[in-house]
């Protein structure tokens, strides 16, 4: 079935600045000879099938909250004109919490001691930041808030199942936070542009193809072809739909941040896309699937590169099939 995109009508008059974005990854690096071993899956049939080589994996003292804390200690430290005091609005991310009550959003709030302001957790799988910065745009246009942090965090390995020769080998853990205002305040800042974020709950087998049922098995896998045609599709077309809306064409793409899923859906849409490999920013290689954190995490590695006039599209699809697309400038 062809999906159909049913987005609301464009509008010029976004008012979203990223003012700085920083990454927490956990010390430990888990190689590919670690599965060798457990299951016998061979370093050359991982990469092959995957792209990945290594990934992190939290400490026993550190969880969803702890890696989020640190990512965003690092983000304000680099930023001077962002004081904590300042932020009115909270928004985490995350499919692996540490609690579900006491979420990610909340532990961010307890660590600036900023109170009496929205605070707001979400969960849309691998698609989250896009549905955050999403919501951070409605609190901005609403005159509801005008500093805000987003905070995206996966802890993958709490609930992945190593011995699981499907998906087992595929998760990693880490966190990044955004700093997000409603006016520029440095030249250096990131314009969004445009966010299309949508779901697809009702193609395929959005139902079972990846799923995180803690009662049960933690996180599976049964059906990654399925996944893989629709996050080829999906993120090919909502990438040349928010080109189109704002006049762009592909040749205008500085850099592509995908979803770190798999590299080969990244190089597939590349080639839907008519974009060479080198336009792309990928950290699976060497990170995993960091869920929703991962398309963040390679935003904060390209951070230092921007230049003014770049254009940047960051283009995500999950589990339970969401997905989206978001166009920044400098």
């Amino acid at each position: 079935m062809r999906p159909h995109f049913r987005f609301a009508p464009y509008s010029p008059f976004r008012s979203v600045y990223i003012h700085q974005v920083a990454a927490y990854l956990p010390a430990e690096i888990i190689t590919n000879e670690h599965f060798t071993r457990l299951n016998g899956l061979s370093n050359e049939w991982i990469t092959e099938r995957t792209g990945i080589r290594a990934r992190r994996k939290a400490a026993p003292d550190e969880n969803t909250n702890t890696m989020a804390l640190e990512a965003t200690r690092r983000a304000l430290a680099q930023a001077p004109a962002f004081p904590a005091a300042d932020i009115d609005l909270i928004v985490g991310g995350t499919y692996t919490p540490h609690d579900t009550i006491y979420t990610v959003a909340h532990a961010v709030q307890r660590e600036l001691n900023v109170s009496d302001i929205p605070v707001v957790s979400i969960s849309s799988a691998c698609s989250s930041l896009l549905n955050a910065v999403e919501i951070v745009e409605g609190y901005f246009a609403m005159g509801k808030a005008q500093r805000a942090l987003v905070v995206v965090s996966e802890h993958n390995t709490a609930y992945n199942n190593d011995f699981d020769t499907v998906a087992g080998h595929l998760w990693g853990d880490g966190a990044a936070v955004l700093l997000l205002s409603k006016e520029r305040l440095a030249p250096a800042d990131l314009h969004v542009q445009a966010i299309r974020t949508g779901g697809a709950g009702n193609i395929g087998k959005a139902d079972q193809a990846v799923t995180l049922k803690p009662v049960e098995r933690g996180i599976v896998m049964p059906f990654g072809k399925d996944v893989f045609i629709h996050a080829c599709t999906y993120m090919t077309r909502v990438t040349q739909q928010i080109l189109e809306q704002n006049n762009l064409s592909v040749a205008d793409v500085t850099y592509l941040i995908p979803h770190q899923a798999n590299l080969r859906i990244t190089k597939n849409v590349l080639q839907q896309l008519g974009l060479p490999e080198e336009r792309a920013v990928s950290n699976i290689e060497e990170l995993g699937n960091t869920g929703c954190a991962g398309a963040a995490i390679a935003l904060a590695d390209t951070w230092p590169l921007l230049q003014p006039g770049n254009h940047i599209i960051v283009t995500v699809f999950g589990g339970g099939y969401s997905y989206g697309a978001m166009l920044l400038t400098r």
